[in-house]
């Protein structure tokens, strides 16, 4: 049963889409198993950029069925103006399969992200204002609408109704707002059921039947390890679970079905919004670092904080995931310094600390301590094989996988997709 499952092992925008894209080609089925449009991928075929929210990568190889699974919130509108971008350019899409079990992201639910976040003031969490975060404390509440219910108009119009009775109260007697009438999202949900049902399926036993006839799965995640909403940096993370117990739960497979856990890393460290960020730059190294690595979000168009790379936070993201690989992408962004700080371990209140404290607190004050690596000059773009690599480079790579607890096993030493060095085989 060759399930894999390919995440982020930083704050996210480590470079999933690229690694997904990569295997692509090898696996049969590609699985988005959490979040929403709040992820954002980017993948380089030839000299086409893709910018792939909801959808999963894979729907950019041929011969692979991308899926988007229970545990996703899906915004109809954006989807289907997804699936509308990629058909004008020329790619099939015919094979997505969505689950009839992931959660509607509803007008509502955007209207509540976007005027609480604003209340919140200095305070905010740092959300894309797209719904996900309401979307899923619906789910939690058990107030949800799901993809299936577009398709029973009793059963939806007495969700929205229940939904509505206590968001219009917020809305009007709160935040200051008109109340949303339960006519207008119903009939406006209604008319996505049409367009999406060719999709609509039972996903949790697709997925179980194709592992049962050895067809390879790919479950991809979107943001990263610690934007998780149970072991990221609370409060400053999305509304799902990222991790790789995520795949089991939001694409409905068992934990001994998983064979391999990838964790893709980025050569130094980004992340979008607020929260805290030990490595983060405020100098002229980190606005280099995001002018040459094009470090703006995929869905937010946020410009990215960038810092060096952060070997506490790999460990801790091995630890969690129960990582077998990493991915490390980007390494040809660092090209041209002399030397490149790695972050090793913390100091915080004047002590030492080599893994990731559980103390929001701590976390908060945690200053980073760093070794100094030689850099390099010398263009790797072109190289193929590890031993293309400057031996600076190699020597880099060789000690971020020391300090982070897995092997390196792919390298990205450019945007495109053939500017990758495999060095073991994820199948």
């Amino acid at each position: 049963m060759p399930a894999l499952v390919l995440l982020g092992a930083q704050w996210g925008d480590e470079g999933k889409g690229k690694a997904t894209d990569l295997l692509g080609g090898s696996v049969d089925y590609v699985v988005r198993y959490q979040g929403g449009n709040n992820a954002g991928h980017t993948v380089v075929v030839g000299d086409q950029k893709y910018a792939l929210h909801l959808l999963p990568s894979g729907i950019l190889s041929p011969g692979c069925t991308p899926v988007i699974g229970n545990g996703v919130v899906v915004d109809p509108s954006v989807l289907l103006s997804e699936l509308s971008g990629l058909n004008e350019r020329g790619v099939d899409t015919s094979k997505l399969l969505i689950s009839g079990n992931a959660h509607i992201i509803t007008p509502y639910n955007v209207t509540v992200d976007k005027v609480t976040e604003r209340f919140l003031g200095k305070r905010k969490i740092g959300t894309t204002g797209r719904g996900i975060g309401p979307t899923y404390s619906d789910k939690i509440n058990r107030v949800g609408i799901r993809v299936q219910d577009l398709y029973d108009e009793s059963i939806l119009t007495q969700k929205v109704e229940a939904a509505l009775d206590v968001k219009n109260q917020l809305l009007t007697k709160l935040y200051n707002r008109r109340a949303i009438a339960v006519d207008q999202v119903v009939e406006e949900l209604l008319a996505y059921a049409e367009k999406l049902a060719p999709y609509v399926t039972d996903t949790v036993l697709v997925l179980n039947q194709a592992l049962e006839e050895n067809k390879v799965v790919l479950f991809e995640g979107g943001q990263g390890t610690l934007l998780d909403i149970d072991h990221g940096t609370y409060p400053f993370v999305t509304s799902s679970n990222p991790t790789a117990g995520g795949a089991c739960t939001g694409a409905g497979v068992g934990p001994t079905k998983i064979s391999r856990v990838i964790g893709i890393l980025k050569a130094y460290t980004t992340r979008v919004g607020a929260g805290p960020f030990p490595t983060e730059l405020f100098d002229a190294d980190g606005e280099a670092l995001r002018r040459i690595g094009g470090e703006r979000g995929v869905t937010t168009g946020r410009d990215r904080r960038c810092g060096w790379f952060d070997a506490v936070i790999a460990r801790y993201a091995t630890r969690v995931n129960g990582l077998t690989d990493f991915f490390l992408t980007k390494l040809d962004v660092l090209t041209g310094w002399e030397e490149i700080p790695v972050c090793v371990a913390y100091e915080i209140d004047g002590k030492r600390v080599e893994e990731l404290p559980y103390s929001q607190s701590d976390f908060h004050h945690a200053k980073p301590v760093y070794e100094t690596l030689p850099g390099w000059s010398e263009d790797i773009t072109k190289a193929k094989s590890f031993s293309d690599l400057p031996k600076n480079a190699q020597n880099y790579v060789k000690a971020l996988e020391e300090m982070s607890g897995a092997p390196i096993s792919a390298i990205g030493v450019g945007p495109g997709r053939d500017e990758t060095i495999e060095i073991n085989s994820f199948l």
